[in-house]
C-alpha cells in the first residue's frame, strides 16, 4: 500500500467520525434534549456530552487538514481550488475551516460565555440557535461531501 492511498483513507476516515458525529449532535441529541430535558438544564448536559465529541472532532479535523494539504501538495491540486467546475475542493477547505475556527477559537473562547449568559435569559430560545446553527454546518458540511464525492468519480 503507497502513502497516498493511506493518506486518502485516513483522510476519509477523519470526515466520517467528523461529520458523522457533527450529524449525531444534530439529528439525535439536540432533539433529544429539548423534548426530554427542562430547558434550565439543557446547555449544561449538552456540553457534557458534546464536550467529549468536541475532543474527538478536534482530533479528526486536524487530521483531515494534514492529510488534505498533503494530498493537495503531492497531487499539485493547487489549481482546482480555483477551477468552479471542482467548486467542492474549495468547499472542502471552506468548511474545514469554519469548523476549525469553531472548534479551536470560537467554542472554548467566545461562544462556551456567551451561550451561557443567553441560556439564563432565554434558555429555549439559546437551544433552538444551538441546534439551527448545527442544522447549517451539517447541511454544508454534507453538501460538500456529496459533492466531493460525485466530482471525484466523474458525477459532476
Amino acid at each position: 500500500m503507497d502513502l497516498p492511498t493511506i493518506a486518502r483513507a485516513l483522510h476519509v476516515l477523519g470526515v466520517v467520525v467528523w461529520i458523522g458525529g457533527v450529524g449525531f449532535v444534530t439529528l439525535v441529541l439536540v432533539p433529544a434534549l429539548r423534548r426530554s430535558v427542562p430547558a434550565a438544564d439543557r446547555l449544561k448536559l449538552f456540553e457534557m456530552m458534546e464536550g467529549r465529541f468536541a475532543t474527538l472532532a478536534r482530533f479528526s479535523t486536524l487530521l483531515v487538514g494534514a492529510t488534505g494539504l498533503w494530498m493537495a501538495w503531492t497531487y499539485d491540486l493547487w489549481a482546482g481550488f480555483i477551477d468552479p467546475a471542482r467548486w467542492w475542493l474549495a468547499a472542502m477547505v471552506v468548511v474545514w475551516a469554519i469548523f476549525t475556527l469553531m472548534l479551536f477559537v470560537l467554542e472554548p473562547f467566545v461562544l462556551h460565555r456567551r451561550f451561557h449568559a443567553r441560556a439564563a435569559r432565554d434558555p429555549e430560545g439559546t437551544f433552538a440557535l444551538i441546534q439551527r446553527v448545527h442544522l447549517v454546518l451539517l447541511a454544508l458540511s454534507l453538501l460538500t461531501v456529496a459533492g466531493a464525492v460525485l466530482g471525484v468519480h466523474g458525477g459532476l
